[in-house]
């Protein structure tokens, strides 16, 4: 028989109602037992931060670097392209919208609440560097390896990476449930719970809405360029999109785009290496979601939320996210580094947002995929211009 086994969101779910029980009907004592077991996992995730900023930085710009072309420059400036500006989007949107939705009744509901409870004990697992000192280093090394070739080093970085992809799926992700249950107990029994459910499913509904709008954005460039019908296309990938939906993975969701690229009339070689590449380096709609996500919590600890400070955020995230789709969870833990040393978040925001992010992760995911054949469609429309003037005689072939 098969064995039985829940996945990732719905283990959040329950954790979160778990969490929301624990907190409302047991004694602060009880409490404080998760809160312990959240304080001690908390210190080691700031631990894992700059390695797991090591891991997936160094080793994504290392593979980008060792297929160096015209080709590949050109999707990845596309695929950049695409999740910068959707990120600027997600803020536009969240700037115009979240002030709406996130009062001064809702900041001031936060901020009036009984203090956090305080862990029996603590364990202090201090980095073993600064998350700027890892972002830095990572940059180096990475484009280090790519500048010079070096098979060993780039092994080297490729192994480690899978050392911290493992940690994160053997360690933290069985974890995170608990520590997702110990934050929303804590909040519940001081009161913040109710302020913060009245709030996020409203952001939920505005990120989803704007996934659609920047894939449209998206597919109708693709479209106009290569002369394809709008919506033809988009019907087409409404398996990939589905596909993506149901399994919250781009590299298993690969086959199914690459069906639909070929649906699409996009030419073999460029599909064969456009969609695989722009699973791991596109991230349109995990970008919109982060930074919405990150917004709202800042609003809620009345942070200030400024364009510039969201500016490096979402430029980083286009790097910090590399790699990051091939582990549960990986867009979150890639961009904590970014979260923490670029907008300030503390432990618990950090803890927050990653439940937060979860909670719809399939539909940021499906939103990257989709978006992937958008930049397939125009990659593969320069590369036709570009052989037609290198040789004219197809023109009239």
């Amino acid at each position: 028989m098969k064995k039985f086994s829940l996945g990732l969101i719905p283990k959040i779910v329950l954790a979160i109602i778990l969490g929301v029980l624990i907190g409302k009907f047991t004694p602060e004592a009880f409490v404080r037992i998760f809160v312990t077991f959240g304080s001690i996992f908390g210190n080691f995730l700031g631990f894992a931060i700059p390695l797991i900023i090591m891991g997936f930085i160094v080793a994504g710009i290392a593979e980008l670097g060792s297929g160096a072309g015209k080709l590949l420059g050109l999707t990845v400036a596309l695929a950049y392209g695409f999740t910068l500006i959707s990120g600027f989007f997600g803020f536009t949107v969240g700037k115009t919208l979240l002030p709406s939705i996130i009062t001064n009744s809702s900041i001031s509901s936060v901020a009036s609440q009984a203090k956090d409870l305080e862990p029996y004990f603590t364990i202090q697992i201090p980095p073993m560097m600064e998350v700027t000192t890892a972002l830095i280093f990572a940059f180096l090394l990475g484009l280090g390896i790519s500048a010079t070739g070096s098979s060993t080093l780039k092994k080297a970085a490729e192994e480690f990476q899978n050392i911290i992809s493992k940690t994160i799926e053997k360690v933290v992700i069985p974890l995170l449930p608990l520590y997702i249950l110990s934050i929303f107990g804590n909040m519940t029994y001081t009161g913040k719970a109710t302020t913060i459910f009245s709030v996020f499913w409203k952001v939920f509904i505005i990120i989803i809405a704007c996934h659609f709008i920047i894939i449209l954005f998206q597919f109708a460039i693709g479209s106009s360029l290569s002369k394809k019908n709008l919506f033809k296309c988009l019907k087409i990938q409404t398996q990939g999109y589905m596909t993506a939906l149901g399994t919250q993975s781009s590299a298993a969701t690969i086959p199914v785009n690459l069906q639909c690229s070929e649906k699409m009339g996009i030419t073999k070689g460029i599909r064969e290496f456009v969609i695989p590449l722009c699973a791991t380096i596109h991230m349109s709609g995990s970008t919109i979601t982060l930074t919405i996500c990150a917004m709202s919590v800042m609003m809620l600890n009345n942070m200030p939320v400024s364009f510039s400070s969201f500016a490096g955020f979402i430029a980083m995230l286009g790097v910090s996210l590399v790699a990051a789709p091939g582990v549960p969870g990986g867009c979150v833990m890639a961009a904590l580094g970014v979260l923490k040393s670029i907008l300030g978040f503390s432990e618990p925001m950090l803890g927050l947002m990653i439940a937060l992010y979860i909670a719809q992760d399939s539909f940021g995911t499906a939103c990257n995929i989709t978006g992937d054949q958008a930049v397939a469609m125009i990659v593969d429309f320069i590369d036709r211009k570009g052989k037609k003037k290198t040789n004219p005689e197809t023109i009239s072939a």
